[in-house]
Protein backbone atom coordinates (compact mmCIF):
# COMPACT_ATOMS: atom_id res chain seq x y z
CA UNK A 1 0.00 0.00 0.00
CA UNK A 2 1.57 3.29 -1.60
CA UNK A 3 1.82 5.38 1.98
CA UNK A 4 -0.19 8.40 2.32
CA UNK A 5 1.62 11.92 1.66
CA UNK A 6 1.24 14.09 5.33
CA UNK A 7 2.31 17.17 6.57
CA UNK A 8 2.60 18.95 10.15
CA UNK A 9 -0.47 20.82 10.97
CA UNK A 10 -0.31 24.60 9.73
CA UNK A 11 -2.31 27.65 9.95
CA UNK A 12 -3.54 29.04 6.75
CA UNK A 13 -2.36 32.92 6.73
CA UNK A 14 -5.87 35.07 7.22
CA UNK A 15 -6.12 35.35 2.93
CA UNK A 16 -6.97 32.20 2.51
CA UNK A 17 -9.90 31.98 4.44
CA UNK A 18 -12.44 29.78 3.16
CA UNK A 19 -14.52 32.72 1.94
CA UNK A 20 -11.48 33.59 -0.44
CA UNK A 21 -10.50 29.67 -1.43
CA UNK A 22 -13.67 28.67 -2.60
CA UNK A 23 -14.97 30.02 -5.83
CA UNK A 24 -12.96 33.14 -6.09
CA UNK A 25 -8.94 33.94 -7.31
CA UNK A 26 -7.51 31.13 -4.47
CA UNK A 27 -8.45 27.56 -5.65
CA UNK A 28 -7.40 24.53 -2.62
CA UNK A 29 -4.72 23.04 -4.85
CA UNK A 30 -3.05 26.33 -4.65
CA UNK A 31 -3.20 26.76 -1.10
CA UNK A 32 -2.03 23.08 -0.89
CA UNK A 33 0.78 23.98 -3.06
CA UNK A 34 1.62 27.48 -1.85
CA UNK A 35 1.35 26.66 2.12
CA UNK A 36 2.33 23.06 2.08
CA UNK A 37 -0.62 22.40 4.19
CA UNK A 38 -2.02 19.46 2.01
CA UNK A 39 -5.68 18.77 1.52
CA UNK A 40 -5.13 15.32 0.21
CA UNK A 41 -2.71 11.64 0.58
CA UNK A 42 -2.22 10.89 -2.91
CA UNK A 43 -4.37 8.06 -2.75
CA UNK A 44 -8.34 7.31 -3.35
CA UNK A 45 -11.35 5.86 -2.22
CA UNK A 46 -13.89 3.87 -4.53
CA UNK A 47 -17.33 4.20 -2.86
CA UNK A 48 -19.66 1.27 -4.20
CA UNK A 49 -22.83 3.46 -4.63
CA UNK A 50 -25.06 0.47 -3.71
CA UNK A 51 -23.05 -0.14 -0.32
CA UNK A 52 -21.51 -3.44 0.48
CA UNK A 53 -23.78 -5.51 -2.23
CA UNK A 54 -21.46 -6.00 -5.03
CA UNK A 55 -17.90 -6.07 -3.24
CA UNK A 56 -17.41 -9.75 -4.47
CA UNK A 57 -17.70 -7.99 -8.07
CA UNK A 58 -15.66 -5.51 -7.64
CA UNK A 59 -13.09 -7.51 -6.35
CA UNK A 60 -13.18 -9.59 -9.26
CA UNK A 61 -12.42 -6.19 -11.38
CA UNK A 62 -9.90 -4.77 -9.29
CA UNK A 63 -8.35 -7.93 -9.43
CA UNK A 64 -8.93 -9.50 -13.49
CA UNK A 65 -9.11 -6.41 -14.90
CA UNK A 66 -7.17 -3.97 -13.62
CA UNK A 67 -4.75 -6.36 -12.21
CA UNK A 68 -4.63 -4.52 -8.18
CA UNK A 69 -3.38 -6.83 -5.22
CA UNK A 70 -7.01 -6.81 -2.91
CA UNK A 71 -6.78 -7.03 0.65
CA UNK A 72 -10.16 -7.30 2.49
CA UNK A 73 -10.87 -6.47 6.10
CA UNK A 74 -12.31 -10.58 6.34
CA UNK A 75 -8.83 -11.07 6.05
CA UNK A 76 -8.35 -9.10 9.82
CA UNK A 77 -11.51 -11.31 12.00
CA UNK A 78 -9.08 -12.17 14.85
CA UNK A 79 -6.75 -9.42 14.30
CA UNK A 80 -6.92 -5.12 14.12
CA UNK A 81 -6.68 -3.99 10.43
CA UNK A 82 -3.57 -1.73 10.02
CA UNK A 83 -1.67 -0.82 7.16
CA UNK A 84 1.54 -2.30 7.78
CA UNK A 85 0.14 -5.70 7.49
CA UNK A 86 -0.73 -4.66 3.95
CA UNK A 87 2.00 -3.41 2.34
CA UNK A 88 1.88 -5.43 -0.64
CA UNK A 89 -1.57 -4.35 -1.55
CA UNK A 90 -2.81 -2.32 -3.89
CA UNK A 91 -6.35 -2.24 -2.60
CA UNK A 92 -7.94 -2.58 1.05
CA UNK A 93 -11.41 -2.90 0.83
CA UNK A 94 -13.82 -2.27 3.78
CA UNK A 95 -16.49 -5.01 3.59
CA UNK A 96 -18.40 -3.29 6.32
CA UNK A 97 -18.73 -0.43 4.57
CA UNK A 98 -18.35 -0.99 0.93
CA UNK A 99 -15.64 1.14 0.36
CA UNK A 100 -12.16 0.69 -1.27
CA UNK A 101 -8.81 2.46 -0.47
CA UNK A 102 -6.83 2.75 -4.02
CA UNK A 103 -3.04 3.50 -4.02
CA UNK A 104 -3.46 3.21 -8.01
CA UNK A 105 -1.85 5.92 -10.33
CA UNK A 106 -4.06 9.04 -11.28
CA UNK A 107 -4.62 7.36 -15.21
CA UNK A 108 -6.18 4.52 -13.47
CA UNK A 109 -8.58 6.64 -10.99
CA UNK A 110 -9.52 8.28 -14.25
CA UNK A 111 -10.43 4.68 -15.93
CA UNK A 112 -12.28 3.79 -12.67
CA UNK A 113 -13.70 7.20 -12.66
CA UNK A 114 -15.69 6.42 -15.74
CA UNK A 115 -17.43 3.27 -14.01
CA UNK A 116 -21.81 4.78 -13.23
CA UNK A 117 -21.32 1.77 -10.30
CA UNK A 118 -18.89 3.92 -8.38
CA UNK A 119 -17.47 7.20 -6.84
CA UNK A 120 -13.97 8.39 -7.07
CA UNK A 121 -13.14 10.40 -4.22
CA UNK A 122 -9.81 11.78 -2.87
CA UNK A 123 -8.45 10.65 0.44
CA UNK A 124 -8.12 13.29 2.81
CA UNK A 125 -5.31 14.29 5.23
CA UNK A 126 -6.84 14.71 8.48
CA UNK A 127 -5.62 17.29 11.01
CA UNK A 128 -5.86 18.30 14.95
CA UNK A 129 -7.71 21.51 14.66
CA UNK A 130 -6.18 24.34 15.23
CA UNK A 131 -6.13 24.56 19.06
CA UNK A 132 -4.59 27.58 21.05
CA UNK A 133 -2.66 27.08 24.24
CA UNK A 134 -3.08 29.06 26.90
CA UNK A 135 -0.41 28.14 29.33
CA UNK A 136 0.04 25.33 31.79
CA UNK A 137 -2.02 26.34 35.30
CA UNK A 138 -3.61 24.17 37.28
CA UNK A 139 -6.85 26.56 38.62
CA UNK A 140 -9.09 26.71 35.66
CA UNK A 141 -11.55 23.95 35.52
CA UNK A 142 -14.64 25.92 35.05
CA UNK A 143 -15.96 23.88 31.86
CA UNK A 144 -16.80 21.16 34.59
CA UNK A 145 -19.15 23.62 36.79
CA UNK A 146 -20.81 25.00 33.43
CA UNK A 147 -22.06 21.45 32.34
CA UNK A 148 -22.72 20.32 35.42
CA UNK A 149 -20.96 17.62 35.97
CA UNK A 150 -19.78 17.45 39.10
CA UNK A 151 -23.21 17.84 40.37
CA UNK A 152 -24.27 14.33 38.78
CA UNK A 153 -24.56 10.81 40.43
CA UNK A 154 -22.83 9.49 37.39
CA UNK A 155 -19.50 8.77 36.61
CA UNK A 156 -19.49 6.64 33.41
CA UNK A 157 -18.64 3.49 34.86
CA UNK A 158 -18.95 0.35 32.77
CA UNK A 159 -19.33 2.80 29.53
CA UNK A 160 -16.96 2.64 27.17
CA UNK A 161 -15.63 5.97 25.52
CA UNK A 162 -13.19 5.50 22.41
CA UNK A 163 -11.08 8.77 21.54
CA UNK A 164 -9.66 8.95 18.28
CA UNK A 165 -6.61 11.31 17.92
CA UNK A 166 -2.86 11.61 18.93
CA UNK A 167 -2.51 8.72 21.38
CA UNK A 168 -2.79 8.41 25.28
CA UNK A 169 0.37 9.24 27.52
CA UNK A 170 0.31 5.40 28.90
CA UNK A 171 1.76 6.49 31.89
CA UNK A 172 0.23 9.74 33.49
CA UNK A 173 0.09 9.68 36.86
CA UNK A 174 -3.48 10.53 36.66
CA UNK A 175 -5.34 7.34 35.02
CA UNK A 176 -3.00 4.45 37.58
CA UNK A 177 -5.87 1.72 37.72
CA UNK A 178 -8.04 2.58 35.25
CA UNK A 179 -9.15 0.47 32.52
CA UNK A 180 -7.41 1.94 29.17
CA UNK A 181 -7.27 -0.04 25.66
CA UNK A 182 -4.77 1.39 23.01
CA UNK A 183 -3.54 0.88 19.52
CA UNK A 184 -1.86 2.67 16.91
CA UNK A 185 -3.36 2.74 13.29
CA UNK A 186 -0.24 5.08 12.04
CA UNK A 187 2.62 2.74 10.90
CA UNK A 188 5.65 2.75 12.85
CA UNK A 189 4.20 4.71 15.35
CA UNK A 190 2.62 3.22 18.64
CA UNK A 191 0.06 4.48 20.66
CA UNK A 192 2.10 6.64 23.03
CA UNK A 193 1.11 10.51 22.24
CA UNK A 194 3.79 12.11 21.61
CA UNK A 195 1.86 15.18 20.76
CA UNK A 196 0.16 16.10 23.40
CA UNK A 197 -3.29 16.69 21.92
CA UNK A 198 -4.76 13.09 22.57
CA UNK A 199 -4.20 12.67 26.09
CA UNK A 200 -5.84 16.25 26.83
CA UNK A 201 -9.04 15.36 24.63
CA UNK A 202 -9.31 11.97 27.00
CA UNK A 203 -8.63 13.79 30.03
CA UNK A 204 -11.62 16.08 29.61
CA UNK A 205 -13.67 13.13 28.67
CA UNK A 206 -12.45 10.50 31.27
CA UNK A 207 -10.38 12.46 33.72
CA UNK A 208 -10.56 12.84 37.29
CA UNK A 209 -8.76 15.26 39.71
CA UNK A 210 -5.96 17.00 39.51
CA UNK A 211 -2.64 17.20 42.25
CA UNK A 212 -4.73 19.77 43.66
CA UNK A 213 -7.42 17.66 43.83
CA UNK A 214 -9.41 19.81 41.05
CA UNK A 215 -12.13 17.90 38.82
CA UNK A 216 -11.07 18.30 35.11
CA UNK A 217 -12.56 15.56 33.55
CA UNK A 218 -16.24 14.13 33.14
CA UNK A 219 -16.64 10.51 32.80
CA UNK A 220 -14.18 9.51 35.81
CA UNK A 221 -15.20 5.85 36.05
CA UNK A 222 -15.45 5.45 32.11
CA UNK A 223 -13.32 2.72 30.43
CA UNK A 224 -11.02 4.04 27.79
CA UNK A 225 -10.44 3.38 24.27
CA UNK A 226 -7.30 5.47 22.96
CA UNK A 227 -6.87 5.09 18.90
CA UNK A 228 -4.19 6.82 17.49
CA UNK A 229 -5.31 7.81 14.25
CA UNK A 230 -3.11 11.31 14.53
CA UNK A 231 0.82 10.78 13.46
CA UNK A 232 3.20 12.86 16.33
CA UNK A 233 3.25 15.70 13.83
CA UNK A 234 -0.81 16.32 14.51
CA UNK A 235 -1.71 14.77 10.67
CA UNK A 236 -3.15 11.20 9.68
CA UNK A 237 -4.63 9.40 6.66
CA UNK A 238 -8.31 9.37 6.40
CA UNK A 239 -8.43 5.61 5.96
CA UNK A 240 -6.48 5.78 9.52
CA UNK A 241 -9.74 7.62 10.82
CA UNK A 242 -11.90 5.14 9.16
CA UNK A 243 -9.84 1.84 10.71
CA UNK A 244 -10.44 3.55 14.25
CA UNK A 245 -13.89 3.92 13.97
CA UNK A 246 -14.81 0.73 12.57
CA UNK A 247 -11.98 -0.20 15.71
CA UNK A 248 -14.60 1.11 18.37
CA UNK A 249 -17.56 0.22 16.68
CA UNK A 250 -16.55 -3.34 16.73
CA UNK A 251 -15.15 -2.92 20.25
CA UNK A 252 -18.31 -2.33 21.86
CA UNK A 253 -17.29 1.26 22.26
CA UNK A 254 -20.58 3.28 23.66
CA UNK A 255 -19.16 7.00 22.74
CA UNK A 256 -16.95 7.71 20.24
CA UNK A 257 -15.10 11.25 19.92
CA UNK A 258 -12.87 12.74 17.10
CA UNK A 259 -11.30 15.85 18.02
CA UNK A 260 -10.15 16.12 14.69
CA UNK A 261 -10.78 17.05 11.30
CA UNK A 262 -10.40 17.98 7.60
CA UNK A 263 -11.40 21.98 6.18
CA UNK A 264 -14.66 22.53 4.51
CA UNK A 265 -15.17 24.91 1.82
CA UNK A 266 -18.61 26.76 1.18
CA UNK A 267 -20.82 24.35 -0.88
CA UNK A 268 -19.26 21.87 -0.16
CA UNK A 269 -21.25 18.44 0.78
CA UNK A 270 -20.22 16.31 3.78
CA UNK A 271 -18.20 12.94 2.89
CA UNK A 272 -19.65 9.52 2.45
CA UNK A 273 -16.95 7.40 3.35
CA UNK A 274 -17.48 9.21 6.59
CA UNK A 275 -21.20 9.10 6.51
CA UNK A 276 -20.91 5.11 6.18
CA UNK A 277 -18.77 4.57 8.91
CA UNK A 278 -20.79 6.54 10.93
CA UNK A 279 -23.55 4.41 10.10
CA UNK A 280 -21.96 1.12 10.92
CA UNK A 281 -20.82 2.41 14.39
CA UNK A 282 -24.62 3.00 14.92
CA UNK A 283 -25.59 0.07 13.92
CA UNK A 284 -23.01 -1.66 16.58
CA UNK A 285 -24.75 0.93 19.09
CA UNK A 286 -21.99 3.37 19.20
CA UNK A 287 -22.98 7.09 19.45
CA UNK A 288 -20.23 9.78 17.54
CA UNK A 289 -19.74 13.24 18.28
CA UNK A 290 -16.68 15.41 16.65
CA UNK A 291 -15.10 18.69 16.66
CA UNK A 292 -17.12 21.50 14.54
CA UNK A 293 -13.53 23.16 13.63
CA UNK A 294 -11.69 26.25 14.60
CA UNK A 295 -11.01 28.13 11.26
CA UNK A 296 -13.75 30.97 12.05
CA UNK A 297 -12.55 34.13 13.15
CA UNK A 298 -16.02 36.12 14.40
CA UNK A 299 -14.41 39.33 15.58
CA UNK A 300 -13.16 39.88 12.05
CA UNK A 301 -16.46 38.59 10.60
CA UNK A 302 -15.03 35.64 9.50
CA UNK A 303 -17.10 32.60 9.27
CA UNK A 304 -15.58 29.06 8.02
CA UNK A 305 -18.85 25.87 7.76
CA UNK A 306 -18.77 23.06 9.80
CA UNK A 307 -15.89 20.40 8.83
CA UNK A 308 -15.10 16.84 8.27
CA UNK A 309 -16.39 15.01 9.48
CA UNK A 310 -18.75 16.69 11.92
CA UNK A 311 -20.95 17.66 8.90
CA UNK A 312 -22.22 14.23 8.38
CA UNK A 313 -25.79 13.12 9.32
CA UNK A 314 -25.11 11.06 11.79
CA UNK A 315 -22.18 12.47 13.50
CA UNK A 316 -23.31 15.39 16.26
CA UNK A 317 -20.68 18.32 15.57
CA UNK A 318 -19.97 20.40 18.71
CA UNK A 319 -18.86 24.14 19.14
CA UNK A 320 -17.22 25.87 21.92
CA UNK A 321 -18.43 28.47 24.22
CA UNK A 322 -16.21 30.20 26.69
CA UNK A 323 -16.40 30.90 30.07
CA UNK A 324 -19.16 33.74 29.46
CA UNK A 325 -21.44 31.64 27.85
CA UNK A 326 -20.70 33.41 24.41
CA UNK A 327 -19.59 31.39 21.28
CA UNK A 328 -15.70 31.14 20.80
CA UNK A 329 -14.26 33.60 18.33
CA UNK A 330 -13.06 30.44 16.46
CA UNK A 331 -15.84 28.02 16.27
CA UNK A 332 -17.54 26.92 12.84
CA UNK A 333 -20.99 27.26 12.25
CA UNK A 334 -23.93 26.28 9.60
CA UNK A 335 -22.82 27.44 6.70
CA UNK A 336 -23.34 24.67 4.12
CA UNK A 337 -26.77 22.78 3.63
CA UNK A 338 -25.08 19.84 5.06
CA UNK A 339 -23.24 20.35 8.94
CA UNK A 340 -25.33 21.49 11.36
CA UNK A 341 -23.98 22.19 14.51
CA UNK A 342 -26.00 20.33 16.92
CA UNK A 343 -24.78 21.30 20.60
CA UNK A 344 -21.73 23.25 22.25
CA UNK A 345 -19.68 22.54 25.33
CA UNK A 346 -16.82 24.81 27.68
CA UNK A 347 -13.70 24.92 24.92
CA UNK A 348 -11.86 28.20 25.64
CA UNK A 349 -9.22 27.86 28.41
CA UNK A 350 -9.79 24.77 29.19
CA UNK A 351 -7.85 22.90 32.09
CA UNK A 352 -6.80 18.89 31.40
CA UNK A 353 -4.32 16.17 31.39
CA UNK A 354 -1.01 16.17 29.16
CA UNK A 355 1.95 14.16 28.71
CA UNK A 356 4.93 13.68 31.32
CA UNK A 357 6.90 16.06 32.57
CA UNK A 358 4.36 18.30 31.95
CA UNK A 359 1.28 16.80 33.43
CA UNK A 360 -1.27 19.46 32.75
CA UNK A 361 -1.69 22.14 29.99
CA UNK A 362 -5.03 24.57 29.08
CA UNK A 363 -5.50 25.36 25.55
CA UNK A 364 -8.99 26.48 23.48
CA UNK A 365 -10.71 25.15 20.61
CA UNK A 366 -13.99 22.86 19.41
CA UNK A 367 -11.37 19.81 20.18
CA UNK A 368 -11.98 20.71 23.65
CA UNK A 369 -15.53 20.66 24.07
CA UNK A 370 -16.12 17.66 21.70
CA UNK A 371 -14.59 15.58 25.34
CA UNK A 372 -17.11 17.29 27.42
CA UNK A 373 -20.15 16.09 25.10
CA UNK A 374 -18.38 12.77 24.75
CA UNK A 375 -18.56 12.65 29.01
CA UNK A 376 -21.75 13.68 29.14
CA UNK A 377 -22.92 11.28 26.45
CA UNK A 378 -21.26 8.30 28.70
CA UNK A 379 -23.39 9.39 31.63
CA UNK A 380 -26.39 9.34 29.99
CA UNK A 381 -25.72 5.56 28.75
CA UNK A 382 -25.13 4.36 32.22
CA UNK A 383 -28.01 6.64 33.20
CA UNK A 384 -30.47 4.75 30.26
CA UNK A 385 -28.28 1.64 30.07
CA UNK A 386 -30.87 -0.19 27.37
CA UNK A 387 -31.09 3.19 25.60
CA UNK A 388 -30.10 2.98 21.80
CA UNK A 389 -27.77 5.58 20.16
CA UNK A 390 -30.55 7.35 19.12
CA UNK A 391 -32.44 7.66 22.42
CA UNK A 392 -29.27 8.99 24.26
CA UNK A 393 -28.72 11.66 21.03
CA UNK A 394 -32.35 12.85 21.93
CA UNK A 395 -31.66 13.02 25.47
CA UNK A 396 -28.68 14.92 25.40
CA UNK A 397 -30.08 17.66 23.19
CA UNK A 398 -33.73 17.69 25.20
CA UNK A 399 -31.67 18.59 28.27
CA UNK A 400 -29.55 21.10 27.29
CA UNK A 401 -29.12 24.35 28.03
CA UNK A 402 -30.64 26.92 25.61
CA UNK A 403 -28.37 29.78 24.94
CA UNK A 404 -28.93 33.39 23.81
CA UNK A 405 -26.38 32.36 20.52
CA UNK A 406 -28.02 31.76 17.16
CA UNK A 407 -29.27 28.17 16.37
CA UNK A 408 -26.77 27.93 13.44
CA UNK A 409 -23.75 28.77 15.86
CA UNK A 410 -25.37 26.59 19.21
CA UNK A 411 -27.71 24.08 17.97
CA UNK A 412 -29.71 22.56 20.72
CA UNK A 413 -27.00 25.03 23.19
CA UNK A 414 -24.94 23.52 26.04
CA UNK A 415 -24.79 20.24 26.74
CA UNK A 416 -25.79 19.43 30.37
CA UNK A 417 -25.14 16.40 32.61
CA UNK A 418 -28.01 14.15 33.32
Amino acid sequence: MRPPILGEKRILPDSTSADNIHGKSISPAHVQETYGNPLYTGRHLLIIREGNRNIAKTTKLLEKKWGFVVANTADFVNETIHESKIKDADVLFYNELGIALLSADDDMVKLLHDTADYIIEPEKVVYIPDEISAGTATDNVWGIEAIKAHESVYTGAGIRIAVLDTGFNMDHPDFKERNLTAFSFVPDETAEDKHGHGTHCIGIACGRTNTKGMRYGVATEADIYAGKVLSNQGSGAQSWVLDGMTWAANHGCHVLSMSLGSKVFPGQSYDIAYERAAQFALSKGTLIVAAAGNESKRSENRFSPVGSPADCPSILAVGAIDSSRQIADFSNRAINKDGQVDIVAPGVSVHSSWPMPGRYRILSGTSMATPHVAGIMALLFEKYPDATPEIIRERLTAIAERLEIPVEDAGAGLVIAP
